[in-house]
């Protein structure tokens, strides 16, 4: 990387506003971190391209520095009867909401290739990428806009092949992170291991810049992500609750509520691992979800937006990381502030 990734991000905090797809990354979110002296990562997952721009245009003007998400294509594909079992065992649920199921496995990729086109219009100093490594082809057209990219992995030898990608920068996760994990292997869910070990561990493989994230409570942890090797530490789960985050009100209920002990591994909700509250969806399925992504993602979204218009916080995805029991009601400023103060 040319430059530095915090000069890029336009941050002078070693602290950053991480990507939280579904809703609770938002356009004031990103510029709430930025006017604090900080930055942010627009999250483009789950956004048609259309309604991407549109956050993209809600920042031009206000922002010039600051990072975009968006998940790599790496399906993976489910098998039709376990995905047929699994619907049939959700459709109770789906008559109680008055929703409708997907009959048939939904595979798409997100709508990779048109995002990649509005990012490479709009050119936002640096994108990321989580799920896989994303195409040469989408790569080299963000390179010509400029675009420095950034990798998500989660092992040392997904940092490997990030680095022969030719990534400018890591965004290195902890399986201690919420919502999904990064991995480019969802079958094989990465080992629980402290942020500031993995890490310590991605140093030793690589030189690239690396922009730390997963069960940030502290700043303690801030510091120890640091020590390790850490450029910056990305921050998640602590800013579910700001008041300029999208996050829905049960999952603000769920978070804000009687504890519900040690964040979980799931694929219950979306057919790959992520980090969430044990409620009532979770302990009801969890053992019988299949591996399938996005095919799973599809088929519980209309259960699970049924519950969020709802308020039912027991059967919407309680996205969380192992620092959640930290996070606050406050503007995200002074959570981020917070952190390195």
């Amino acid at each position: 990387m040319t430059t530095d990734l915090l000069d890029l991000l336009g941050s002078s905090l070693p602290v950053v506003a991480a990507p939280m797809a579904g809703g609770p990354t938002t356009p004031a979110l990103v510029l709430a971190a930025s006017q604090a002296g900080s930055a942010g990562f627009l999250a483009g997952g789950y956004k048609t391209a259309a309604e991407l721009e549109q956050q993209l245009a809600e920042l031009r003007g206000q922002v010039d520095t600051y990072g975009v998400n968006l998940f790599a294509p790496n399906q993976v594909l489910v098998d039709p009867v376990e995905y047929a079992a699994y619907r049939e065992l959700l459709l109770p649920l789906a008559e109680r909401y008055g929703v409708d199921l997907p009959a048939q496995p939904v595979e798409d990729d997100d709508g990779w290739q048109d995002k990649v086109d509005v990012l490479v219009e709009a050119a936002p100093p640096v994108v990321s990428f989580t799920f896989g490594l994303p195409d040469a082809a989408g790569s080299s057209a963000l390179r010509r806009a400029g675009c420095a990219l950034v990798q998500t992995v989660t092992s040392p030898e997904e940092a490997r092949l990030a680095a022969g990608a030719e990534m400018d920068g890591l965004a290195v996760q902890s399986a201690h992170a919420g919502g999904h994990w990064g991995t480019f292997t969802p079958a094989r869910a990465p080992q629980r291991v402290p942020l500031s070990d993995l890490v310590a561990s991605v140093v030793a493989v690589t030189d690239l810049p690396i922009l730390a994230a997963g069960g940030v409570g502290t700043g303690e942890d801030v510091r120890a992500a640091l020590d390790a090797g850490a450029r910056a530490v990305g921050v998640g789960t602590l800013l579910l609750l700001a008041t300029e985050a999208g996050t829905n009100p049960a999952h603000r209920a769920g978070l804000l509520g009687p504890d519900r002990g040690p964040a979980v591994t799931t694929r219950a909700f979306s057919g790959r691992p992520a980090g969430a509250l044990r409620n009532g969806f979770l302990t009801a399925y969890d053992a019988r979800a299949p591996l399938g992504y996005p095919a799973l993602h599809h088929l519980t979204s209309p259960i699970r937006r049924a519950a969020a218009a709802a308020a039912d916080l027991e059967h919407v995805n309680l996205w969380a990381g192992s620092g959640y029991r930290a996070a606050a009601e406050r503007p995200a400023g002074e959570i981020l502030r917070s952190l390195v103060s």
